[in-house]
């Protein structure tokens, strides 16, 4: 983005690189990697809110419609509207989620040190059958790769998005770590893809820690579905003059994104596995084995033989490797909660 300023998002980069195949190639993974993740927010709502209400179910056209389900569909209503803001105001949404994961990490550190769960659990430190799946659920928490540019492109001074990366990987990876260890203290082999999920209901900090992760994705949703809509928006021509402007067929658009994503999330409720194809499959390749490529493509330096070139290499080989494995096994587990369904 810095030697052509004509580069404004990701799919950009592609085209650069690789002209118009390029674009095509990141603009599949990129989108697909997107919309999936709207849809993990959506069963994450709808498992922590099926946790907290077990018993609620809702009469719609004469069936009865039960679980997480209905928390699915409400989440949606909720996080429809926010959809129609622009990236601007956003930020400011954004905000919350912060704020969310911080208490959220306090919230389940108090529910081990102070209510009775304690952090005796041991279970297995290492199991190699286990390691593309553990790689693609650890790529997945750090996939904003789609959306740097249009973030870049969003700040009044972008010579500040380096330091902003910085801190938000730290943090990140802090909070990431803190998170694993104490789950995995608490309930060993026993944890379910989300610790929220673990932890007894009638606890002050479980209630804070459900209530924190409900709000996540109430922040974060519309801002991973803008990319998407806006894409969706040019191709159909559909912007106007005004950027901030909001038209009856921008409100279309998201709102059919939106129920898209509900489908999906309906009938395949499965949050681990999700996360884990989004992370092998997607999130290795839009974040970690494409930009390597795009790098050797543009930057012709690169490819003299010399240290980066080896770690260029390395980091490209391994992702391949965590690619096929974890896309397979993510696959195959998905496929098993189906049928067991």
């Amino acid at each position: 983005m810095d030697i052509n300023p004509e580069i404004k998002t990701y799919p950009d980069i592609g085209q650069l690189a690789f002209g118009n195949n390029g674009r095509i190639i990141i603009s599949v993974f990129m989108y697909l990697e997107l919309f999936l993740l709207s849809v993990e927010f959506l069963i994450l709502e709808g498992d922590n809110l099926h946790k907290l209400f077990p018993n609620v179910h809702l009469h719609i056209f004469g069936k009865n419609i039960g679980g997480k389900r209905v928390f699915i569909l409400l989440s949606a209503l909720v996080m429809l509207p926010t959809t129609w803001l622009n990236l601007a105001l956003l930020a400011y949404v954004s905000v919350g989620g912060i704020l969310a994961s911080i208490i959220l990490v306090s919230s389940v550190f108090s529910v081990g040190a102070f209510e009775g769960v304690g952090f005796k659990e041991r279970g297995v430190l290492w199991r190699w059958n286990g390691l593309p799946t553990a790689i693609s659920l650890y790529t997945f928490c750090y996939c904003g790769h789609a959306i740097f540019p249009t973030l870049c492109n969003s700040m009044k001074n972008r010579s500040k998005f380096p330091k902003v990366l910085l801190i938000c990987f730290t943090i990140s990876a802090i909070s990431y770590g803190i998170m694993a260890i104490l789950g995995y203290i608490m309930y060993g082999e026993d944890l379910i893809s989300q610790v929220t999920l673990n932890l007894p209901t009638r606890s002050i900090g479980s209630k804070i820690a459900i209530y924190t992760t409900l709000i996540n994705p109430l922040t974060k949703y519309a801002i991973v579905v803008s990319p998407l809509a806006t894409a969706i928006e040019d191709a159909l021509s559909l912007h106007t003059s005004r950027p901030a402007r909001l038209t009856v067929r921008t409100v279309l658009v998201r709102t059919i994104l939106v129920i898209s994503t509900v489908v999906v999330a309906l009938f395949i409720p499965f949050f681990g596995s999700i996360m884990a194809l989004i992370g092998s499959f997607l999130s290795i390749s839009a974040s970690i084995l494409i930009p390597c490529l795009c790098y050797l493509k543009i930057d012709k330096t690169s490819r003299k033989f010399g240290i980066e070139l080896i770690v260029i290499v390395v980091v490209l080989v391994l992702g391949f490797f965590v690619a096929v494995m974890g896309t397979y096994m993510s696959v195959r587990d998905i496929f098993k909660n189906i049928n067991a369904k």
